[in-house]
């Protein structure tokens, strides 16, 4: 079709790994976080999960690009994590909490932020002082995410083109998940068609169907292994840079 993405792969020792097994979810894990230039102290739009403008200003723009461990290939686009620094003198207890958008190794990070989400893990008036250090000792876990008032959506990316190439990026994306896999239901066969997952959280055919658009997903989260359904999901006359809202909502 002529469309290319870039892709951003990276690989981790069996050590690496064998060593984050040994932590649950729910404990605090030592690492390192930055924070990167920003015009208006805000995300990037041009992160390698595929967001866009929702990467730039999710969750109040308390956003991160992480490590090769922590974005998985893509899988790990759109998790949340509490990230607090171990400074008493500057920090506060809670941190602040982020929203994986982007993947980049900075000097031995888990975490490059948002310079807002660096300075929210300040204590009052001492912002200033943490921008100063750079890089800072941190602890993180994985949360959950929520968003109020928000269900699951699926943005048709940019380079979409109708009605021959459907790429789709999903928003969104609550609770403790992560999602492994997408399908697309193509009625004439009456079978799930399974899309390519492009670059981070962009999953793309060359042969979407006519009429509505059905998607499932396969996710992982505290219930396990499982497939969600969207029928309908899209529209049948779909248009590149919109956002549709489902009736799916992950916990």
């Amino acid at each position: 079709m002529g469309y290319s993405f870039e892709f951003h792969y990276c690989f981790v020792s069996i050590m690496v790994l064998l060593s984050t097994l040994c932590y649950s979810q729910d404990d605090f894990v030592k690492s390192r976080a930055t924070y990167y230039g920003s015009p208006d102290c805000l995300g990037s739009p041009k992160g390698a999960c595929g967001y866009g403008e929702y990467g730039r200003t999710v969750n109040d723009a308390n956003v991160a690009v992480v490590s090769c461990r922590l974005y998985k290939n893509g899988t790990g686009c759109g998790a949340c994590y509490q990230v607090r620094c171990t400074n008493p003198q500057l920090c506060t207890d809670d941190g602040v909490n982020i929203v994986v958008t982007d993947y980049g190794e900075g000097d031995n990070t888990d975490f490059i932020l948002s310079p807002r989400a660096y300075g929210r893990m300040a204590q009052s008036n001492k912002a200033g002082e943490l921008y100063a250090y750079g890089v800072v000792e941190v602890q993180y876990k994985r949360i959950p995410c929520r968003y109020g008032g928000y269900k699951l959506q699926f943005k048709v990316h940019e380079h979409s083109k109708y009605p021959n190439y459907l790429a789709i990026v999903v928003l969104y994306q609550a609770g403790r998940t992560e999602i492994l896999d997408a399908q697309v239901w193509q009625a004439d066969c009456k079978e799930w068609i399974g899309m390519r997952r492009a670059y981070g959280a962009v999953f793309d055919t060359t042969s979407p169907p006519s009429g509505y658009v059905s998607l499932r997903f396969q996710v992982s989260g505290s219930a396990g292994v499982y497939w969600v359904e969207a029928s309908n999901a899209l529209p049948s006359n779909w248009e590149a840079g919109v956002a549709y809202e489902s009736d799916v909502q992950l916990e």
